[in-house]
């Protein structure tokens, strides 16, 4: 691009050549001091005028502020509704959550009264209005507090169920021989051998030899022997004084010292020692004394939980009812 300035005075001309990226530098720059202009003209103007008063400037400022503060008002209560909305969510979670540790609590026949029972509530609405901070703020306080007493609550219900499956795993209430009847039970009974009143201090299950017997919950094995009466036999402590006894076997799977888990074999169904013939006599003994071995069997059949002193407690499913005696 060329630009020719002629010179009247001096009756001469010059001649000036400008690139195509020096005229788009020289706008460029033109543009940005306009830019640096405005903005300074800007807020001389209506700061100024603003911190004076003048007349027209000063309204507008005001209406310009009036309204920047509006919409950030109408924002804030947007969120808080919001807000609000999401605590009440919350607030229905929580009394759910407290609805079922109630529920859990019952099934596992643990005492709820330590479990918040959450009132119905409802109502007409009359008239409404939306939360401000100070009271949302007090809503959420209110709603992590009972969150936070719900959830020792629950853990609390979590280490009673695992103390009570614990305990369960514990006591002798699976049936030693799966499927087997009970032929001859606890109790006084007429002896096979001598025809005789004797004390049958344990069941008798007839099976065939060579039958599966399992442990009727988990212990340590604390005899493995052969006695003259009892025969090959294997004793089990589970703890709490509580100890099970297997007798008449035809074979031992399990040693003196090993631990054992519930429904694990420990033996298979003989006729050694004191025996007419193949079946599994198993005792329950509670701090050294003989007790009827139905009264857990039943529990183990109905599936249900009994702590041991109700086990102990509950009536004897027998025809014959003598005391118990030391062995």
């Amino acid at each position: 691009m060329q630009l020719i300035i002629t010179d009247a005075w001096m009756a001469r001309s010059r001649v000036l050549r400008i690139s195509g990226l020096q005229l788009v530098a020289t706008f460029f720059l033109a543009a940005v001091l306009l830019l640096f202009l405005a903005v300074g003209l800007y807020h001389w103007v209506f700061l100024k005028g603003a911190r004076e008063g003048w007349p027209v400037i000063s309204d507008v400022v005001r209406f310009v502020v009036r309204d920047e503060f509006a919409s950030r008002d109408l924002f804030m209560r947007q969120n808080l509704d919001v807000m609000a909305r999401q605590l009440g969510e919350m607030q229905v979670k929580l009394e759910q959550l407290e609805s079922l540790g109630e529920r859990v609590s019952g099934l596992a026949g643990l005492p709820a009264q330590d479990l918040k029972k959450t009132p119905g509530s409802g109502g007409a609405q009359v008239s409404s209005r939306s939360f401000d901070h100070d009271e949302l703020a007090a809503l959420m306080s209110r709603i992590d507090t009972a969150a936070s007493e719900s959830q020792n609550k629950l853990a609390g219900l979590e280490s009673q169920l695992f103390e009570r499956k614990l305990e369960s795993l514990m006591i002798p209430t699976q049936r030693p021989l799966a499927g087997s009847r009970v032929g001859s039970r606890f109790g006084w009974r007429v002896d096979p051998f001598n025809g005789r009143s004797a004390l049958h201090t344990g069941l008798d299950f007839p099976a065939d030899i060579g039958q599966p017997i399992v442990a009727a919950a988990g212990g340590m094995v604390v005899t493995q022997a052969y006695d003259s009466e009892y025969g090959h036999m294997v004793e089990i402590d589970h703890g709490n004084d509580v100890m099970t006894r297997y007798a008449h076997a035809s074979k031992v799977l399990v040693k003196k010292g090993e631990l054992v888990k519930r429904g694990q074999p420990i033996a298979l169904v003989g006729t050694s020692g004191r025996s007419t013939g193949p079946h599994l006599h198993f005792e329950v003994l509670v701090r050294n004394v003989w007790q009827d071995p139905q009264k857990f069997l039943a529990v183990g059949d109905r599936q249900e939980y009994k702590s041991l002193p109700a086990i102990l407690a509950s009536k004897p499913e027998k025809r014959n009812s003598r005391q118990s005696v030391k062995p």
